[in-house]
């Protein structure tokens, strides 16, 4: 007897109320810097210290692609003496802030599927950053919904969408779910160090969910067939966020030290990614017997502009017209792994029945995941 198949029924988006351009972040950046300066301007001029050096729009825009991003707290990130978000503390008996936003999101794309929470039986939460370590958000977001079943969290940074994805697609397709919800919920402003110049300006916050269910319960022309899903792993220390509970244990511990926040090695990062994730790509289409050019739409990671440009090149040879690989980072920034997932629900709607996307993330690990769609 064949396998059931899986069908992702539909997508949701939770975009935070707050916008910050470039230039509004500049600013407050180029306050600390000068105020940072001043303050050792006796050290810079002995050469004990290096001055920090300012920022521009012009210069995120030409590293990134980014021109603004959107975030819960604007204020606490826009004044030089914070530079962070600030939050209220809330009572163990309150939804959570990132349950709250995953809780919009997948509102959104229960009712794009036509599908009742009750009839859930499966929730992950694939986030880069957990709120806590437990109890789950997964099972807290299943309760606020009314959602049956069981509920669980996962963490593989910005591939944490992907890997939900065949994580769902398989326990449809094994017979342990019926309908699966996935969200990702993501605070990344909450990770950023908003005093680096080289990554001040990457992260913003999104919230997206995924309903996946058996293809005989999904309603007549919603969504997508999940037609194959391959991921891929291998350790690299070039992106990477040592916070954690052990942190409060070392010995030598500095709870504010630059590496308890996201730190990476962008050149590095570059380099070794985009031909990986390309030859990724390319390699899951070969074994679903489907040449690049069939694909009408990649909804890829949304983490840089010129990498994005160049994994669409290797795997088409040749550029991508906008339609084809649609880019959401110039508002949203990065957002780990709701990015590609912001793409695929922002970017659907004029594909008709039958074509053919990939949906693709890849990010720390290093980790890449890849989804064949097929429009219903």
């Amino acid at each position: 007897m064949s396998l059931p198949r899986a069908v992702l029924s539909g997508t949701g988006l939770f975009t935070p109320p707050h916008a910050i351009s470039n230039e509004e972040l500049v600013a407050t950046f180029n306050q600390y810097v000068a105020a940072f300066n001043a303050q050792h301007a006796a050290e810079i001029s002995d050469g004990r210290i290096e001055a920090l050096a300012e920022s521009s729009s012009e210069f995120i825009e030409k590293a990134s692609g980014i021109k603004s991003r959107f975030v819960l707290d604007k204020a606490g990130i826009l004044n030089p003496d914070i530079m962070r978000p600030q939050f209220a503390r809330r009572s163990n008996d309150e939804l959570s802030l990132q349950a709250e936003i995953g809780v919009a999101a997948a509102r959104q794309a229960l009712e794009n599927a036509a599908v009742a929470a009750a009839d859930i039986d499966m929730v992950l939460v694939a986030n880069s950053n957990m709120q806590r370590a437990y109890p789950a958000m997964a099972v807290e977001i299943q309760t606020a919904l009314g959602c049956g079943g069981f509920a669980f969290d996962m963490n593989v940074a910005c591939s944490s969408a992907t890997f939900a994805l065949q994580t769902a697609a398989d326990a449809v397709k094994s017979g342990s779910a019926t309908r699966v919800l996935i969200v990702n919920a993501e605070i990344c402003s909450a990770h950023m160090n908003f005093r680096d110049r080289d990554s001040h300006f990457i992260f913003g916050d999104a919230a997206t969910a995924m309903v996946v269910e058996r293809e005989d319960l999904a309603a007549a022309g919603k969504g997508f067939e999940i037609a194959g899903t391959k991921l891929w792993t291998q350790f690299s220390n070039n992106i990477r966020n040592n916070f954690g509970f052990l942190n409060r244990c070392e010995t030598d511990a500095d709870p504010l030290a630059a590496d308890k926040l996201f730190v990476q090695q962008g050149r590095k990062v570059f380099k070794e990614v985009c031909p990986a994730v390309g030859e990724h790509i390319v390699a899951h289409l070969a074994a679903h017997q489907i040449e690049p050019q069939q694909v009408a739409r990649f909804w890829l990671h949304q983490a840089n502009r010129t990498m994005n440009e160049l994994i669409s090149r290797r795997v088409l040879g040749r550029d991508a017209a906008p339609e084809e690989a649609p880019m959401i980072l110039d508002r949203y920034a990065n957002t780990s792994s709701a990015g590609s997932v912001i793409a695929l629900h922002l970017h659907q709607d004029n594909l008709a029945a039958g074509s053919i996307g990939v949906l693709s993330s890849f990010g720390a690990g290093y980790s890449i995941g890849s989804v064949v769609l097929v429009k219903r």
